[in-house]
């Protein structure tokens, strides 16, 4: 059973399942403490970012640096640049089967590029930059995405400050859930997911 015992592992998994945030079942959660202990080295060690990148990367196919690097960010509630192993289980229930409203958190926590409560043309720009194909000149690309930019603002800006907050965000993804990813995808795409080799 990893390098965790028993009692340990009974005594974590119940003070996570006691968490309004844990959607996942005890068995699950008891896995998700058992590979948290062997990609680290035991239950009270961190999960690195570049551990956890590589999961992202193997586990979801996730490839853009900057949103894998965004995603830990939404992982890594206490800001440390390491994810505990309550952190690590609570981020994959929001990101797996977590509640509209914590996955509209989750994602605007990951587009706020500077965490400073407000998605702004700027964050925009730099999380739209990958989804334009490469035109002929970089001045033409970059006239690209500031459309689309200005098309984000005026589907998404609800008190038209041209910045997004969370309430404009969560009010425009509530009416078009599809709009939910709309600066890029940070939720696994696939409704079953496999941790393979890390389980």
């Amino acid at each position: 059973m990893s390098n965790i015992k028993r009692q340990e592992l009974t005594k974590l998994t119940e003070k996570l399942m006691k968490r309004k945030e844990c959607h996942f079942q005890k068995h699950e959660v008891e896995r998700l403490i058992i590979m948290f202990c062997k990609l680290t080295g035991g239950c009270h060690e961190k999960l690195d970012r570049a551990k956890f990148r590589d999961i992202l990367h193997k586990c979801f196919c996730m490839t853009d640096d900057m949103l894998m690097d965004r995603v830990f960010r939404s992982f890594d509630t206490d800001t440390d640049n390491y994810l505990s192993h309550e952190e690590w289980v609570i981020g994959l229930s929001i990101m797996l089967h977590g509640t509209y409203e914590e996955k509209c958190n989750f994602c605007f926590v990951a587009y706020d590029l500077n965490s400073d409560g407000w998605i702004s043309r700027e964050e925009m720009f730099q999380l739209l930059k990958n989804s334009i194909l490469k035109q002929v000149s970089e001045e033409d690309q970059d006239e690209n995405i500031k459309e689309l930019v200005e098309i984000v603002l005026k589907k998404m800006d609800r008190d038209h400050d041209s910045r997004l907050s969370l309430q404009d965000f969560k009010g425009t993804v509530k009416e078009e859930p599809l709009l939910l990813e709309v600066l890029g995808p940070c939720l696994p795409n696939k409704p079953e997911h496999n941790l393979g080799p890390y389980s």
